[in-house]
């Protein structure tokens, strides 16, 4: 059975574009507001990434290493995880 990526991809975009606020407010008017959503959001999805990462079954000790890495991790892993060939049902090299 195959298992879907769509939750690892969803949280991989929402903690880059979440990080991307928070570097934007600081940037610029540095609002609290801001800062107070866009935080827990970052750090919700930062963690749920790393955890789809582990729990991923073609996953590696590398690629949850990578899934580590604050604001792209979880897209450098899901890449990671999206390149490697996929293995082959009856267990039969082509």
């Amino acid at each position: 059975m195959h298992r879907t990526r769509r939750p690892l991809r969803v949280c991989a975009a929402v903690e880059l574009a979440s990080l991307l606020v928070l570097l934007a407010n600081l940037a610029t008017a540095h609002l609290p507001a801001i800062s107070s959503l866009a935080g827990p959001v970052h750090g919700c999805a930062y963690l749920f990434a790393i955890i789809a990462v582990a729990r991923d079954p073609d996953g590696t000790a590398r690629t949850t290493a990578v899934a580590l890495i604050p604001g792209v991790g979880g897209l450098l892993a899901l890449r990671r995880l999206t390149a490697r060939p996929a293995r082959p049902a009856d267990g039969v090299a082509p």
